[in-house]
């Protein structure tokens, strides 16, 4: 038996074989307003310089530094117009935040620190400005042509605000994989169906679609299929056809009614490999098709296949897309935790934050991989590579969120 364990691939292998069939799923060109959340597969730079002209901050007056402190105000300079020219002598502009700073003048004094008579200005008792103050020079942002996003970003606001900035009424963005959810199993009912003693409902579909739809993959289609070889293969024949990426839950395993592997070989998609040194997710099953579609098996137990989903799927399909940001990031365990001599070991855990911001997470383990009542209350998994003993609070480790 220990034989046969160290014999299967690590997880980084397997990783490193699920990335490598990542391709990439094509581009699209959307609508700026509905960019949010895709992947740009652009270049996007500076329209012009920004700002594109000395921009005045403050509310307040625009004048010649060192014309004195009392000056008459010869009128007003909004934003949105042309910039004026500043007579010369002790006088000053009235000026507006994003105004366009006059031609002639080279300080800003905030209307706070100001006193009027009339036309007349003066700067409070007390109050001396550095020349140059409240001016936001043309081109301190930015030279015009700059590169300010770069091919595989994710668009969030600021982002969103850099492309209508430079006038992108339109972008490219990675386009989304069409991808077939497939449930598998005779104990299977819908979600809103009687169920018998011994039936389950069907929850890996909506576990997967959620963790699917949180990172934009939102191209899907859940099906179910009942534990028989014939009807397995009509209905994934079916699936492959309409869809880029297919996701099975269950009938991966070795049982007698586990019809998966078989089906998907009579349909000529290409096993890449089937188990996986780990707990839980062991029988993991990927492989690629006559069309190159990427086929997922994942285990049926609920938390192995919501934790290969998150391990497999989601990486390939973020590869896929260009995306060139890690999910991931390194936590420390708030309490110590069990290792698996010979398997990587994912543990759900909540992660919180110490008195000194460090990410901690404790271990929320399930009792059985097909325990999933409390996995809800956990924020993801840590991954512990195989060992003996315990791995100690304050150990560092790899975190994946749901």
């Amino acid at each position: 038996m220990e034989q046969k364990l160290v014999e299967l691939l690590s997880v980084a292998q397997a990783v490193d074989l699920v990335l490598g069939y990542a391709g990439h799923f094509g581009t699209e060109q959307v609508p700026l307003a509905e960019a949010s959340g895709r992947i740009l597969q652009q270049t996007i730079s500076a329209e012009r310089a920004q700002p594109p002209y000395d921009r005045v901050m403050m509310d307040g007056i625009a004048y010649r530094y060192g014309t004195g402190s009392v000056l008459e105000c010869r009128g007003v300079q909004r934003a949105g117009v042309p910039g004026q020219e500043l007579a010369e002598g002790a006088v000053c502009l009235d000026v507006m935040t994003g105004a366009v700073l006059p031609q002639g003048a080279d300080t800003v004094v905030p209307v706070e620190r100001l006193l009027r008579n009339g036309k007349q200005v003066q700067f409070e008792e007390g109050y001396t400005p550095e020349k140059g103050q409240f001016i936001h020079r043309k081109g301190s942002d930015c030279a015009a042509g700059h590169e300010l996003l770069s091919r595989g970003l994710r668009l969030n606001g600021p982002a969103l605000a850099v492309l209508a900035g430079n006038g992108h009424a339109t972008v490219e963005v990675a386009a989304r994989p069409s991808i077939g959810i497939i449930a598998t199993g005779d104990e299977l009912v819908d979600v809103d169906a009687s169920v018998r003693d011994w039936e389950i409902r069907r929850s890996n579909e909506y576990a997967l679609t959620g963790a699917l739809v949180s990172r934009g993959f939102t191209r899907l289609e859940r099906s179910v299929v009942p534990d028989d070889l014939a009807r397995t293969i009509l209905a994934l024949e079916k699936q492959l056809a309409r869809h880029d990426v297919l996701v099975l839950s269950g009938g991966v395993s070795m049982g007698q009614f586990d019809h998966v592997p078989k089906a998907l070989m009579k349909l000529g998609v290409e096993r890449v490999f089937h188990k996986v040194a780990q707990r839980p997710g062991k029988p993991l099953w990927f492989g690629v098709g006559p069309e190159g579609q990427r086929v997922f098996g994942l285990p049926g137990n609920p938390v192995s296949a919501t934790c290969c989903a998150t391990r497999y799927v989601i990486p390939m399909l973020l590869a896929g897309q260009g995306v060139v940001r890690p999910e991931t990031y390194s936590v420390q365990l708030a309490a110590e935790a069990s290792r698996v001599s010979t398997l990587t070991r994912y543990l759900p855990v909540r992660v919180t934050h110490d008195e000194f911001g460090r990410a901690m997470a404790m271990p929320h383990p399930m009792p059985t991989s097909g325990d999933f009542s409390f996995l809800a209350a956990t924020d993801g998994f840590v991954e512990l590579a195989p060992g003996e003993g315990l791995a100690p609070a304050g150990s560092h480790a790899v975190f994946h969120g749901w």
